[in-house]
């Protein structure tokens, strides 16, 4: 489960992405993630001064560097990861095998009760 969220968490970091907003005046008419953003209908044209309508265009740039190469380590540094990995993995013993010799049976069906019957109990 720890596996997979940091994976997720590595994938949403490298992740580029762009936020496309339309506003006419100060009222969003639509925001589109990855697409462009579709538009009021009023014409934006340069020239026209009295436009109400603007776009909003925010980017969101993932990381690049994530690479780490074990290369880029001296020959100590590598010795103690390789053997502190080594040690650590065989710090632990796996459970010895229980081995259960009736596994395949069922008990056998209790038709009435025998002690009650005979009136046999241990005092």
């Amino acid at each position: 489960m720890i596996s997979l969220s940091m994976a997720f968490i590595v994938m949403l970091s490298t992740m580029s992405f762009t936020v496309d907003k339309h506003f006419c005046g100060s009222h969003l008419v639509d925001q589109a993630v990855f697409s462009k953003a579709e538009t009021c209908g009023m014409s934006m044209n340069a020239e026209d001064e009295t436009h109400c309508c603007t776009n909003e265009k925010i980017e969101v740039e993932g990381q690049d560097e994530l690479k780490i190469s074990f290369d880029s380590f001296d020959f100590h540094q590598q010795l103690f990861i390789t053997t502190f990995t080594y040690s650590y993995i065989n710090l632990f013993e796996s459970l010895p095998k229980q081995i259960i010799p009736f596994k395949d049976y069922s008990p056998p069906l209790l038709v009435a009760n025998i002690q009650l019957e005979d009136q046999v109990f241990l005092i």
